[in-house]
C-alpha cells in the first residue's frame, strides 16, 4: 500500500483528521437525540411514489470517443474513456448503513450489479462512510479492480474487504498520482468528515480531480460549501464536468454538506462548463422530499446560466455530445413530487 504515515499529513492535528477551516458537524442548537428522533419519523415525501425509472445500459459495451459518465443513483458513477474505467463510491448491495434494514435504496434505483460492471481500472473511494464505502459490494468488486485510489488512511478499511494492499494508492490533499498515460489524479480537499460506527476523524475525506487526454473532470465526494471550490477552480479549472452533491442537506449540519444553491455555487466557482448532481436518487439520508435536490438544484442553476446533466439511473452523459437534462422526477405519480 501506497501511504504516509497520518502524523506526517497538515491536515491531521490533535489526533484526528481536520479540515481547512473550522466545522462543526452539527448547528449548535441540534442534538443527536433529536437528529435519531427525526430520522425514524421521516415524513412519506422522503421516497419516491413508485420505482424509479432506471435505464439499462451495457456498461461493457460503453462507445469509445468523449468520456461516458453513467450513474447509479446516490454518488456512484462509472466513468469510461477509450477502454478505461473509473468507478467512484459503487454502492450496489441495496442499502448504506452498517445493517441491510436500515437506509435501503429506494424501488428501481438498484438494477445494476457487479456483475454489469466491466474490468475496473481505477476505483475511487471518496471516503469512509457506509453511503461511500460498502463492504459488500467491494467483496465482489476486489477481484476485477487493477487500481485503487482513495483518501489517506482508508486503506485499511479497503484491506477489510478483501482488496490486495499492494492495488491501493492513500493520498493526501493535493496529492497528484499518474495513473496510466495521460490519465492522472490529484487528490483535493472536501469539507466533510469521516468514520465508520463511532469514531471519527480517523481518516482523511477528498475530492479529486481526474485528468484525462483533453478532459478535466472534478470528482466532488462530499463536501459542505467552503473556499477550497474556488481555491481548486484557479488551481486547475475549468472542468469540463463537475460532478457535486445535491441531496442529503439539512440546516442540523449545514457545514457538512451543501444546499442544491451551494451546489450551483460550487460549480460556478470550479469553473465547471457543465455540472452534474449527485448524492441524491437512491437512499434517504435527510429529511428532505426525494426529489427535492432535483428540483432545487435545475432551479438554482437555470438563474445563475450553469448548464445542467440530469440523467436518469444508468442513463449516459456523454460530454459535448449527449447530456440529458430532461426532468424525470417530475413525471412520477404526484405523491411526494414537487412542481
Amino acid at each position: 500500500m501506497k501511504r504516509v504515515k497520518a502524523w506526517q499529513s497538515p491536515n491531521f492535528r490533535d489526533g484526528i483528521f481536520q479540515n481547512q477551516s473550522p466545522t462543526s458537524l452539527m448547528s449548535p442548537d441540534a442534538s443527536y437525540f433529536r437528529l435519531l428522533l427525526k430520522f425514524f419519523s421521516k415524513s412519506s415525501t422522503v421516497y419516491p411514489p413508485e420505482p424509479l425509472p432506471a435505464v439499462r445500459t451495457d456498461l461493457k459495451a460503453l462507445p469509445a470517443g468523449n468520456p461516458v459518465i453513467v450513474w447509479f443513483g446516490h454518488s456512484s458513477y462509472l466513468i469510461h474513456h477509450n477502454g478505461f474505467n473509473i468507478l467512484v463510491d459503487p454502492v450496489f448491495s441495496g442499502y448504506a448503513s452498517p445493517f441491510s434494514f436500515l437506509v435501503k435504496a429506494f424501488p428501481g434505483s438498484n438494477i445494476y450489479t457487479v456483475d454489469d460492471l466491466p474490468e475496473i481500472d481505477l476505483l475511487i473511494i471518496t471516503h469512509n462512510h457506509y453511503d461511500h464505502l460498502d463492504q459488500q459490494t467491494l467483496r465482489r468488486l476486489q477481484h476485477r479492480v487493477r487500481n485503487v485510489h482513495t483518501a489517506l488512511g482508508v486503506g485499511k478499511d479497503l484491506v477489510k474487504c478483501g482488496i490486495a494492499a499492494n492495488l491501493i494508492t492513500e493520498m493526501d490533499w493535493w496529492d497528484t498520482e499518474e495513473v496510466d498515460d495521460g490519465i492522472s489524479l490529484t487528490a483535493t480537499p472536501a469539507r466533510h468528515f469521516s468514520g465508520r460506527g463511532l469514531k471519527r476523524g480517523g481518516s482523511l475525506w477528498a475530492s479529486f480531480v481526474l485528468q484525462l487526454p483533453g478532459n478535466r473532470i472534478y470528482i466532488g465526494g462530499d463536501s459542505g460549501y467552503d473556499s477550497h471550490f474556488k481555491v481548486i477552480g484557479e488551481k486547475y479549472g475549468p472542468f469540463d464536468l463537475a460532478l457535486l452533491e445535491t441531496g442529503q442537506y439539512n440546516p442540523d449540519w449545514p457545514y457538512i454538506h451543501m444546499s442544491p444553491e451551494e451546489a450551483v455555487q460550487a460549480a460556478l466557482d470550479l469553473d465547471a462548463n457543465i455540472m452534474q448532481p449527485v448524492h441524491w436518487g437512491k437512499f434517504a439520508l435527510a429529511y428532505h422530499p426525494w426529489n427535492e435536490p432535483a428540483t432545487r438544484v435545475v432551479a438554482a442553476a437555470g438563474a445563475q446560466g450553469m448548464k445542467i446533466t440530469t440523467p436518469r439511473i444508468g442513463e449516459p452523459v456523454i460530454l459535448r455530445d449527449n447530456t440529458p437534462d430532461e426532468r424525470w422526477w417530475e413525471n412520477l405519480k404526484t405523491f411526494g413530487n414537487l412542481k
